[in-house]
């Protein structure tokens, strides 16, 4: 037996779709008066107000837009719209869990990409 509740679906999304989801939750939970909102959800709240930097929809523009390159997954493309890196340095930091590295245009690519949303 578990106490966990079987998981139905699954979706990775930025901080700043999490940020609108979450949203949406606080208003309707602040619409009915008698629920108040857990522990786990505020500090949920909380962070993504002082994390997510882009917009929703932005992240994911952002995201789909650097999935198109080739050398980036889905995966690497949301780590990189939530951290938006600056320089090669945080990018790297990005793909070191990977087997193979990017070269200098690789990454340069990656950063003019991001240049446009930041």
């Amino acid at each position: 037996m578990s106490i966990f509740k079987e998981k139905l679906d699954e979706e990775n999304v930025t901080v700043a779709e999490a940020k609108d989801i979450l949203a949406d939750i606080e208003a309707e939970r602040a619409a009915d008066e008698d629920r108040e909102l857990r522990y786990e959800l505020a500090r949920a709240i909380e962070h993504v107000n002082r994390f997510a930097t882009l917009e929703g929809e932005e992240s994911r523009e952002l995201v789909e837009e650097l999935c198109e390159l080739e050398y980036v997954d889905e995966r690497a493309a949301i780590k990189i719209a939530d951290l938006l890196p600056n320089d090669r340095t945080e990018l790297r930091s990005v793909f070191a869990h990977e087997r193979y590295s990017l070269d200098g245009d690789q990454l340069d690519e990656i950063l003019n990409v991001l240049a446009k949303y930041v």
